[in-house]
């Protein structure tokens, strides 16, 4: 299965905030059921590991952050575990972002209203940076652009969790969201984000182009890859 370049619906201008609205409750829910937001978990964890320091409180950024679903879930985790957080979402739509706002009032969240790679973040860098089911809208001479902003603006490292292209994963969310989605965004880019996704040896190149020397690529379930990467 050759990478697809077709664009999803998502990425266009003019959709509805309603149908943005539901896209995003669909994929919160895929991503608790199926894993995604455990991986994101994992993600944190494996950075923290390999730095080897004990950290009380943490500064975690999420590039392309949609509705900040799993910001929330990290906010939970660090709740849990007695770790401070300050959490940043970056995301180009006002729709994403405004979505997002309705669920946190929070102090601890900044929410960022920007193309990721427009961000400077000068002053106080993230520990950590991260990104979601984000990276295969791009294609490769763009990741490679973006694995060296995450690298230059994270203080201890980054990670990305995104989509392993299968045959079988393609079949099966095509199947999955025709008989349960109410979402014709769903419906439409679900499979093809798949399509869109990648294989091991397309993130090995693209973090070599990248020159970056200290990172780990794991499959995860269902159909996942989570990079990690240490500053």
């Amino acid at each position: 299965m050759p990478r697809s370049t077709q664009a999803e619906l998502l990425d266009a201008d003019d959709i509805p905030f309603e149908d943005i609205k539901q896209n995003m409750k669909e994929l919160n829910f895929i991503n608790t059921w199926l894993g995604g937001h455990a991986i994101t978990i994992a993600g944190i964890k494996n950075i923290l590991s390999a730095s080897k320091a004990q950290f009380k409180s943490l500064r975690i950024c999420e590039a392309g952050c949609g509705g900040g679903d799993n910001l929330l879930a990290i906010e939970q985790w660090c709740l849990k575990n007695n770790i401070a957080v300050h959490l940043t979402g970056i995301d180009k739509k006002k729709e994403c972002i405004d979505y997002a706002k309705e669920k946190t009032a929070d102090t601890k969240y900044t929410w960022i209203l920007s193309d990721y790679n427009l961000v400077n973040f000068a002053h106080q860098k993230p520990d950590i940076i991260f990104a979601s089911l984000f990276c295969h809208h791009f294609n490769d001479d763009a990741l490679v652009l973006m694995m060296r902003w995450m690298q230059d603006n994270s203080r201890v490292g980054f990670f990305i969790n995104d989509l392993h292209r299968n045959m079988l994963a393609y079949y099966s969310i095509k199947a999955l969201t025709r008989l349960f989605s109410n979402s014709y965004l769903v419906k439409n880019d679900a499979p093809l984000s798949v399509q869109r996704g990648f294989k091991k040896r397309e993130w090995e190149t693209i973090m070599q182009r990248a020159n970056i020397q200290n990172y780990s690529i794991k499959w995860k379930w269902a159909f996942r890859w989570l990079i990690t990467a240490n500053s």
